[in-house]
C-alpha cells in the first residue's frame, strides 16, 4: 500500500464526531449548465468525497431490462481512451476509492480522494473522464455480459432472488419499478454498444444530474469541481418523473416450487415516496412492527413465542414514486402456511390495534439514539446530501429528523397504516413452500 493510500484508510477509519453532535450547514447552488449542488465543508480529515447521481436508474430501461446497470458499470472500465486497468491502476496510484451504485431511481459514480493537490488531482482527471468520456468498449462489453448473463442463471437458482423478481412483478405490473435491475438474459444479451452510448447521452446529462461535495475543501473549490463535473456532461434537462404506481385492487399470491429446505415468503404492498407527510409515522410505527430485529412484533410473535421462522422483518423503502413495504421470512417448508398466516395476523392486529405508549417510547429512544451513527463519517453524510439533493428534501432534513421523530404520536401510527396499508390486497410469494 503506497503512502496515499495509507492516509486515506487512515482517514477513513476516523469518526466525523463533530458533525454528528452540531447541525450540518448544507450549501447548495446550481452550476452554470443546471446541475443541482449540495456541500457540506468539513477540514477534520484530509480528505474529500463527491458524487454525481443521475436520474438513471432501472426503471428508465423497462424496454431493455439491464442497460441502466450495464451501463453505469462500463462507465468505471474504459474513458477518454484509457482501459480498465489504466482507470483501475491510476485510482489505486493515488490511493484514491472509486465507486457507483444503483437502484430503481438513480445511477451514481463516486469518488474518495485525498485533498492534497497531487492526489485530488489525479482522483479527479480519471473521475472526470469516467462521466464526460465513456467509451464502452466492445470487448469489454461482451465480457461484463458474460460476467452478466452468468450471474443471472445463478440467480434463477436462488430461493431469495426469484421471490423478489416475482415479486416485483406481481407488485408493479407495467410499471417501470418491475425491472429488474440486474436485467433479463435475453435483453442482456441482446445488448450492444450504441444501447449504452444512446442511454448515456439521454440520461446523464447536467440537467439531469446532482453532485455532492464532502470535506476538506472550500466553497469556492467546491464550486470549481462541481462546475468542472458540470461542464463536460452531454446537455440536456432532468429526466421526466416516473409514472404513478398503481395499488393492487385484489390479493395477489404466487407459490413458486422450488427443492429447497427452507421456504422464502415475501407480502408487499405499495409504501411510501420520499418527502411523503406519513414517512414518519410509517417509519417509527414499522420499527415497531418489524424493523426493530428483535425488539418488533414480528420477531417477538412468529420467531420467540412459536419458533415459526429463522427470521422476520419488514421495511419500508420510499422511492421517486411508492416504494415497497416489505415483509419477509424463512421458515422450514412443513411451517411455511403456519408462519404466512401469523404474519398476516400480527400485520392485521398491527394495523387495527395501533402501538401501546411503551412501545412507541422504546422505538424513540432506538432511533434517536442510533441516529449518531448514521452521520458519523463523511461518506454516510455524502449518501445523505445525495438523497436530500435528489428527491429535493429540505437541507433540515437531518437536522429535524429526531425531533420529527420525537413527534410521532400513536395515533398517527395508526392512522398512516390503516390507510396505507391494505392487507386485503397485499401481494404474496412463496418460493419452495409446501404446495
Amino acid at each position: 500500500m503506497n503512502q496515499a493510500a495509507r492516509l486515506l484508510a487512515v482517514a477513513a477509519g476516523l469518526v466525523f464526531s463533530l458533525q454528528a453532535q452540531a447541525g450540518l450547514k448544507i450549501q447548495q447552488w446550481q452550476t452554470a449548465q443546471g446541475s443541482a449542488v449540495y456541500f457540506v465543508e468539513n477540514h477534520d480529515l484530509p480528505i474529500i468525497d463527491i458524487s454525481t447521481n443521475f436520474a438513471a436508474g432501472s426503471a428508465r430501461d423497462a424496454d431493455k431490462p439491464g442497460l441502466a446497470g450495464v451501463t453505469r458499470y462500463l462507465m468505471t472500465l474504459g474513458a477518454a481512451g484509457l482501459s480498465d486497468q489504466q482507470i483501475s491502476n491510476g485510482i489505486a496510484d493515488v490511493g484514491a476509492i472509486l465507486g457507483g451504485e444503483l437502484d430503481a431511481d438513480r445511477a451514481g459514480l463516486k469518488l474518495r480522494t485525498l485533498s492534497s493537490e497531487r492526489e485530488q488531482k489525479a482522483a479527479l482527471d480519471i473521475y472526470t473522464k469516467i462521466l464526460h468520456k465513456p467509451d464502452f468498449p466492445e470487448a469489454t462489453l461482451k465480457r461484463e455480459k458474460a460476467r452478466i448473463l452468468a450471474g443471472l442463471r445463478e440467480a434463477a437458482s436462488q430461493p431469495a432472488s426469484i421471490a423478489e423478481k416475482a415479486l416485483l412483478k406481481a407488485l408493479y405490473g407495467q410499471h417501470p419499478y418491475a425491472t429488474e435491475e440486474n436485467g433479463e438474459p435475453e435483453s442482456v444479451n441482446a445488448l450492444v454498444r450504441d444501447d449504452l452510448q444512446k442511454f448515456y447521452q439521454q440520461y446523464y446529462t447536467a440537467g439531469n444530474a446532482v453532485i455532492a461535495l464532502m470535506g476538506d475543501m472550500s466553497s469556492e473549490q467546491a464550486h470549481a469541481i462541481a462546475e468542472r463535473i458540470s461542464a463536460g456532461l452531454p446537455a440536456g434537462a432532468a429526466a421526466a418523473a416516473l409514472p404513478t404506481v398503481q395499488y393492487p385492487t385484489a390479493a395477489v399470491e404466487k407459490r413458486l416450487p422450488h427443492p429447497a429446505s427452507q421456504s422464502h415468503i415475501l407480502l408487499a404492498y405499495p409504501g411510501v415516496k420520499r418527502g411523503d407527510d406519513d414517512y414518519f409515522a410509517l417509519y417509527v410505527g414499522n420499527y415497531i412492527l418489524g424493523g426493530g430485529g428483535f425488539v418488533s412484533r414480528l420477531t417477538e410473535e412468529v420467531r420467540e413465542k412459536r419458533g415459526l421462522v429463522y427470521s422476520v422483518y419488514s421495511y419500508f423503502i420510499p422511492m421517486q414514486q411508492l416504494g415497497q413495504f416489505q415483509i419477509g421470512l424463512q421458515t422450514k417448508r412443513d411451517q411455511a402456511q403456519d408462519a404466512l398466516k401469523l404474519v398476516r395476523e400480527t400485520l392485521a392486529k398491527f394495523i387495527s390495534g395501533g402501538v401501546t405508549e411503551a412501545e412507541l417510547k422504546a422505538a424513540k429512544q432506538n432511533i434517536v439514539g442510533g441516529f449518531p451513527l448514521r452521520i458519523d463519517s463523511n461518506s454516510k453524510i455524502l449518501d445523505y446530501l445525495a438523497v436530500i439533493g435528489f428527491y429535493k428534501l429540505p437541507l433540515t432534513y437531518l437536522d429535524e429528523f429526531n425531533g420529527k421523530v420525537e413527534a410521532v404520536t400513536a395515533a398517527q401510527i395508526k392512522d398512516a397504516f390503516a390507510r396505507r396499508i391494505k392487507p386485503d390486497n397485499m401481494v404474496t410469494v412463496v418460493v419452495g413452500g409446501s404446495q
